[in-house]
């Protein structure tokens, strides 16, 4: 592949933005409001700890290695790159915008660009696994930064429904809200594995298994929520070890 690849600066520029906006949404903050300070305002049962986003400086210093990458001569050789197209730039230029929305407290549009981005992570989650006999570098630097980086994104976007939910004021149609919690956390079991069984991808449940354990030590104190977390957290976590084993024996 030539090394006039014509994504490589779009998608430098493009995640510079994303680490700029995302620095100034805790140095201002952009909306007079810090994420965890919006997040305060709704206190939905699915919020995680606060450390459970400490996930986002993993996933930003592996997308930095998925942009230096492209740089590199040996990228140009593969087509691991220039195959996902404009779709990188996409999920940052929604990535920003959803900052910008959730901070101005217009929680109707973030939920709509959470799920923009999650397609535009779903489209680059999908062509990463079509990497044919990927290298070791494009196995760290391509495929799991888009593991870890659509793992939580899903988990955000289940969080945001249950938000514009709690803004709104929905009644659940009668339905207790540590109900809908747990029959919320069990949807996200099953996305967990319809995503990751069809790639044996043990990557992409972890970060389920990271949240789930972050939202029962937030909820301790709702015990039908803390149990039915941590123990989906753990049969998340086991199927993950199966899903590694797993693909180990089908390339054998």
């Amino acid at each position: 592949m030539s090394r006039n690849n014509p994504y490589k600066w779009l998608n430098a520029i493009g995640f510079i933005a994303v680490i700029i906006v995302n620095y100034l949404s805790n140095a201002l903050p952009i909306g007079g409001r810090t994420n965890k300070e919006v997040s305060d305002m709704y206190p939905v049962l699915l919020t995680p700890a606060g450390y459970a986003f400490a996930i986002w400086g993993l996933i930003y210093l592996l997308l930095a290695g998925f942009v230096i990458y492209q740089f590199v001569p040996a990228s140009w050789k593969r087509d691991s790159i220039t195959r996902l197209g404009y779709w990188f730039l996409a999920s940052c230029a929604f990535n920003v915008a959803w900052i910008f929305a959730f901070q101005n407290l217009q929680t109707g549009l973030a939920l709509l660009i959470i799920v923009l981005l999650l397609l535009s992570l779903i489209v680059l989650y999908l062509k990463t696994r079509a990497i044919t006999l990927p290298t070791t570098a494009e196995m760290w630097l391509v495929k799991l930064p888009f593991s870890i980086y659509l793992g939580w994104v899903s988990v955000a976007t289940i969080i945001n429904v249950a938000v514009l939910l709690y803004k709104i004021g929905w009644d659940g149609f009668g339905i207790s809200e540590p109900t809908w919690t747990i029959i919320m956390l069990i949807v996200g079991l099953v996305l967990a594995v319809l995503v990751s069984f069809p790639y044996r991808d043990s990557v992409y449940p972890l970060v389920f298994t990271w949240a789930y354990i972050a939202i029962a030590l937030k909820q301790k104190d709702v015990t039908s929520v803390y149990y039915t977390a941590i123990t989906l957290a753990i049969v998340i976590a086991l199927y993950a070890v199966w899903l590694f084993f797993a693909r180990n024996q089908d390339r054998d």
